[in-house]
């Protein structure tokens, strides 16, 4: 992605009449399996994909702070201190600059002298493929470069949270920042989110590949009914305590809920609680067949937790239900299911290679007579989480 680099240093030529010292990339991510449990202290496997936010960049000499996005050309140069820790107006996606900044901070990291960084991203936004937590490590690592900060990589996977939860005000769990710090190249990340021990876990795939269907139709995470699912969860888990010493619906397995699940008195709640304790254990299920090479049962657990997702967790919506349960009857599909918060956003598939295009032409038909407009489709490449690309000739 050479050519992205040349253009964005051309860009910050002309934003700021110096060439950038340095170039970074961010990706965005997939998760395979283990939907809306990572706030459940259950487990996910999500996996870094090649589709990220690239990044040019370089230090000032005063404390300002200069954005520029290919992305949103509309809001033009984003200026502000570096000790500025108010919120921009209008939901700017300098918001998580800012707050991924100010949660570096309260790690005791200090900053005395401001940036400027160009970037552009090639993750659909909206798309439910993590576009805010890919912005956000690369901010962490750019962070990391030029002020060159010895910081462990779950303190920055850590800031990329505390940016969404409490400067951007969405109450995500910790997978999202985790797969795209800790991603490496043809590896899934199997991640306890209760005790972040996590393994990485060889993607051997064979004549299979996965395919990204995009229902083109943006979600808004701050605005979806996330924040809901997260209170609902963590009532079953108030109204379980006075029965169980637990503190996350991921510490039980199935016949445990199933015993003690008569104590929840609201049985939207039970249903959303039943969601998160089956998905975990599909997600641990998944992983062992994935070890054992038995793609068949990796393909049935994701259409499983496709139809927990939209029956009892009730996240997917005619467009992921679509373009997940077409997949699904054509020949050559193992599995498919939502990936990411859902509301919109995308859905995956497992795919003989032989199949991909059949799948294309089936499901994206069959989408656009439902809906009135196309999906797009992705083959996903695995490949290395945030990082530093390298240092750009003739600055540094």
């Amino acid at each position: 992605m050479t050519n992205v680099y040349e253009k964005l240093s051309q860009i910050f030529v002309d934003k700021f009449n110096h060439t950038p010292s340095d170039k970074f990339f961010s990706p965005g991510r997939i998760n395979l399996i283990g939907e809306h449990t990572d706030y459940n202290g259950g487990h996910v496997f999500p996996a870094s994909i090649t589709l990220g936010t690239y990044g040019v960049a370089s230090a000032r000499s005063d404390k300002q702070v200069k954005l520029y996005s290919t992305n949103f050309v509309e809001q033009g140069v984003i200026s502000f201190d570096i000790d500025d820790e108010t919120k921009i107006p209008s939901a700017s996606w300098g918001n998580f600059v800012k707050g991924v900044l100010q949660a570096m901070k309260g790690y005791g990291n200090h900053f005395t002298y401001g940036f400027e960084l160009v970037i552009e991203g090639d993750i659909p936004n909206g798309s439910g493929l993590s576009s805010s937590s890919s912005l956000e490590l690369l901010i962490g690592v750019m962070a990391q470069k030029l002020y060159n900060l010895k910081i462990p990589r779950l303190q920055l996977v850590a800031c990329g949270q505390r940016a969404e939860n409490d400067f951007v005000g969405v109450n995500t769990g910790i997978m999202d920042q985790f797969a795209i710090g800790f991603g490496e190249k043809e590896h899934a990340i199997y991640l306890d989110t209760n005790t972040m021990i996590y393994e990485m876990v060889p993607i051997h795939l064979g004549e299979y590949v996965v395919v990204i269907m995009n229902t083109n139709k943006r979600r808004e995470l701050a605005e979806s009914k996330y924040n809901e699912r997260v209170r609902e969860t963590q009532e079953a888990v108030y109204q379980l305590q006075n029965h169980l010493n637990i503190q996350f619906l991921g510490e039980l397995d199935t016949p445990t809920f199933e015993k003690y699940a008569h104590f929840i008195t609201d049985e939207t709640v039970v249903k959303r609680a039943r969601h998160a304790v089956y998905e975990n254990e599909r997600t641990e299920a998944a992983v062992k067949a994935l070890k054992a090479n038995d793609l068949t049962a990796f393909g049935q657990l994701m259409n499983a937790s496709h139809k927990s997702l939209k029956d009892d967790y009730e996240v997917t919506g005619i467009e992921l239900d679509t373009l997940a349960e077409t997949a699904q009857d054509i020949s050559g599909v193992l599995g498919a299911r939502m990936t990411g918060a859902g509301f919109g956003g995308c859905a995956i598939a497992l795919v003989h290679h032989d199949s991909v295009d059949t799948l294309e032409k089936i499901v994206g038909e069959k989408y656009e007579s439902v809906m009135g407009y196309a999906p797009s489709f992705y083959v996903a490449n695995i490949g290395e989480g945030a990082h530093w690309v390298g240092a750009i000739q003739g600055d540094k």
